[in-house]
């Protein structure tokens, strides 16, 4: 299997391409950031948009935000660097850890903000998981339309025409460029967000034959984007910070670290060093690991690459992360599992059809081998986060 002879991402990468010197494109679309950018012209146009609504609304602006390293940053940018006065929305997704949380509110007494959350139903994020991992490989449908597409339900109802995000796509994936214009809207959100499946299909795909939950349309309604003509009349915008500052995430973690108190985690499948990296979700390790499965790379590799590019660390030193992180079977597997109704069996049957090639997925005795010994530290209290009594041990 082909990889980049810059970074250690591998052509099985979804969109990566390769140029004729087997640099992949995104180390080229950082080394355009690194080099083209003209930052401080950025940084003007970034101040002329909070301009237009600074002080005109009752917010102005709405952050999107799961606590992780990039969301919080960009909010103690926003608050600290920019003196604006945000609506944080945060969609909790079901998974969230208790170091997360204490970061959450530690962040928001701090910063002084007022915060919006939103939980949907549990039953229906079971249901939506299942038909996700067995349409796209990804279970994950629900979070990434919920995360995306809530914030902008909540800027149309409280008519708060800006949307700030944190990193652009462009730095870990080339669904854009940087020299592209690239906003958060509804082309990104089918792009990127949904997986190729809309609400409308996924309510149809879903079997509520036999159910204590069906599911209906409005059921749908938080992973569906705002009807344009909303979004036209507001005239509102959905911007990435990172495509007006240079983004370095390690220096980002710094300073969130000494001015928020924000702490780190272990997570399945991630180097210790790496104890910023997608915290989130005590599900990561399984997300990670299907990626795996299908692409034939773990998070290890995404965490090198980025440090690689930006001359941090060697391409030998990345490849020796990848090979003693990437692939181990997380514990989190098996409450993955009890979550959806299935064995480990179903659980890689249902992931085979979306092994991209050249990778060949490995087998179940193999999966077995490579399981991971040392359990995160909150591991045994991840079933009692969610609450479900046929989970509870």
């Amino acid at each position: 299997m082909k990889s980049c002879s810059r970074c250690v991402m591998p052509e099985t990468a979804e969109t990566l391409g390769f140029n004729d010197k087997g640099v992949c494109s995104v180390c080229q679309q950082v080394e355009f950031k690194q080099t083209a950018i003209d930052w401080a012209a950025k940084a003007v146009e970034f101040d002329s948009i909070l301009d237009s609504v600074r002080g005109k609304y009752a917010y102005d602006c709405i952050v999107p935000f799961s606590g992780g390293k990039d969301s919080t940053f960009t909010l103690w940018h926003l608050v600290k660097k920019k003196k604006l006065k945000p609506l944080v929305v945060r969609f909790d997704h079901g998974f969230m850890r208790p170091t997360l949380l204490e970061n959450n509110h530690r962040t928001f007494r701090t910063l002084g903000v007022d915060v919006l959350s939103f939980t949907p139903n549990w039953q229906i994020v079971r249901k939506l998981m299942l038909e996700a991992l067995r349409r796209r490989g990804d279970f994950c449908w629900h979070c990434h339309t919920g995360i995306f597409a809530y914030p902008m339900w909540i800027a149309v109802e409280k008519k708060v025409p800006l949307v700030i995000w944190g990193e652009p796509s462009s730095e870990y994936s080339s669904f854009y460029g940087y020299e592209e214009e690239e906003e958060v809207d509804e082309r990104r959100f089918n792009t990127i967000a949904n997986l190729g499946i809309n609400a409308e299909d996924m309510l149809g795909m879903l079997d509520n034959s036999v159910s204590d939950y069906p599911v209906t349309a409005r059921d749908l309604k938080p992973y569906t984007y705002p009807p344009l003509e909303e979004l036209r009349q507001l005239r509102l915008r959905s911007v990435c910070l990172g495509s007006y500052i240079p983004w370095d995430v390690k220096e980002q973690v710094a300073i969130i670290k000494s001015e928020l108190g924000w702490k780190g985690d272990e997570v399945e499948g991630v180097p210790p060093e790496y104890d910023y990296e997608k915290i989130e979700c005590f599900m990561q390790g399984v997300r990670d690991y299907i990626k795996f499965l299908k692409r034939g790379f773990g998070r290890t590799t995404h965490l090198a690459s980025i440090d690689i590019r930006n001359g941090r660390l060697t391409r030998e030193e990345g490849e020796a992360l990848v090979e003693q992180y990437d692939g181990r079977r997380p514990n989190s597997l098996e409450l993955f599992l009890q979550y959806v109704d299935l064995t480990e069996s179903e659980f890689m049957e249902a992931i085979r059809p979306h092994v991209v090639p050249p990778h060949q997925m490995p087998d179940l005795n193999w999966a077995g081998s490579h399981k991971m010994n040392h359990k995160p530290w909150d591991f045994e209290q991840w079933s009692s986060i969610v609450g479900d009594r046929s989970i509870d041990k």
